[in-house]
């Protein structure tokens, strides 16, 4: 245990870090704990707590607006561990394995047997995570939750994403039990919960964005040193084996046990030097770029696959802004949310757009910023009183005041009026211009 808050300790360092302008390198964290590499499979930062700035004079919370990734899980399939331990076994049938290959064999048969019958379930550590930031909320933010407050929560229709749901609501009823709270995982709310764009998920990889991506990867895929500590014959292993997705899924079995009770026990992630991490997580996070960041090598339209979902944030808190009592709305969902949502949203400069994948680290667009286990965005919402017309909210992402790329004399709030006819109005423009090009199609 003392582990892990190492671990969330270190993350949380990380993640408040303030990254300039000029060149900050991902190595210099990744020397301090090489399992910030671990991108989507990061822990969540559970310790330190930057300081709120006040609102305005007067200004009091009354409602709060959340989507949050599930905590912490298992890896969703066998494949990472088959891969590696297929290859290995291969060569070991071979007599080609020094004994840390066969150690590293062994190791994943426990990581496997351990994982078997759970894949893609939540952990303990993603429950207690989920708990953590339940409380801390509530004690943040205590005027939201006083009395009978009604607390809507909503989960995907996943398991994982259900069980965060509940242990985030139980903590809530624990602190005060007078708080009127639903729960729903229903397929109705998939369409904005989680809703993946065919159209734009088709033509994210694209020839052109793939040829980027492959001539990013040159050279920092490859890891030969590797195959001098697992094989007697490295040559003769590379006809029995593929060194790059050895490499890889041998390097992502280790970093997600973080994740497990397994994190004491792995050595996999020892086989692995800091540059070797480093290559690794700039191959990730160009990934995650094209995939699901506004990369113009993907036409720069993946953000948008969460536009109903931004949508429904809005048009939930103009009816939640009618209420004279308070109102909590809770999300439970997806990195493959959490993350283009914080790019349409700009967050924190998430919007930034480049068609140089080599820039993304010194610019600071680090995916493991956004979407570690249990990731959230909160908007928290303000006013003197249900007839306040100018309600003002601040966004905090992974719960650390974040920027929006708008204007505002009260920064790190914002008012409601601005950010509505901003993102509105980008909505609409974007959709005019899609059902343009379809009609031009047709």
């Amino acid at each position: 245990m003392m582990m892990l808050k190492k671990i969330g300790y270190m993350l949380t360092v990380f993640l408040m870090a303030t990254l300039p302008a000029d060149a900050q390198k991902a190595f210099d964290y990744l020397s301090q704990n090489r399992n910030l590499s671990a991108s989507n499979f990061c822990i969540y930062p559970d310790t330190i707590l930057q300081h709120m700035t006040p609102p305005p004079a007067g200004k009091r919370p009354f409602y709060i607006s959340h989507y949050g990734r599930h905590g912490s899980r298992y890896l969703s399939d066998r494949k990472s561990y088959d891969i590696p331990y297929k290859m290995l076994k291969r060569a070991d049938s071979l007599n080609l394995l020094t004994e840390t290959g066969k150690k590293a064999i062994e190791e994943l048969q426990l990581i496997t047997t351990d994982s078997e019958g759970r894949w893609g379930d939540l952990t303990g550590i993603g429950k207690q995570q989920h708990r953590n930031i339940a409380q801390r909320m509530m004690g943040r933010f205590p005027e939201v939750f006083k009395g009978k407050t009604h607390i809507d929560a909503r989960s995907t229709t996943v398991n994982r994403c259900i069980i965060s749901m509940g242990a985030f609501t139980q903590q809530l009823a624990a602190m005060n039990p007078q708080l009127n709270i639903t729960l729903q995982a229903s397929k109705q709310d998939m369409w904005y919960m989680n809703h993946q764009d065919p159209r734009l998920k088709h033509g994210t990889m694209s020839k052109e964005a793939k040829k980027g991506y492959d001539t990013f990867c040159e050279g920092i895929s490859h890891n030969p040193r590797i195959m001098q500590v697992l094989f007697t014959n490295p040559d003769s292993a590379r006809q029995v084996v593929d060194e790059v997705w050895l490499n890889y899924y041998l390097l992502k079995s280790g970093i997600i046990q973080q994740n497990t009770h397994m994190y004491v026990n792995t050595f996999l992630i020892d086989l692995f030097t800091y540059e070797e991490i480093h290559r690794f997580w700039q191959v990730e996070n160009a990934w995650w770029y094209i995939m699901h960041g506004p990369s113009p090598l993907s036409a720069g339209e993946r953000p948008y696959s969460q536009r109903y979902l931004l949508r429904q944030i809005i048009q939930e808190a103009d009816s939640c802004m009618k209420l004279p009592t308070n109102e909590v709305q809770l999300r439970f969902g997806h990195e493959t949310v959490m993350l283009p949502l914080t790019c349409l949203l700009g967050l924190n400069g998430f919007n930034y757009v480049t068609d140089d994948l080599a820039s993304l680290e010194e610019k600071g667009w680090w995916a493991c910023l956004v979407f570690p286990m249990a990731s959230n965005i909160q908007f928290v919402f303000y006013r003197n009183g249900p007839r306040d017309q100018d309600v003002i909210f601040k966004v905090l992402l992974n719960e650390q005041e974040a920027t929006l790329p708008i204007k505002t004399d009260i920064a790190p709030y914002y008012h409601w009026r601005d950010f509505r006819e901003h993102y509105l109005n980008m909505l609409d423009s974007y959709e005019q211009t899609r059902r343009t090009a379809q009609q031009q199609q047709e």
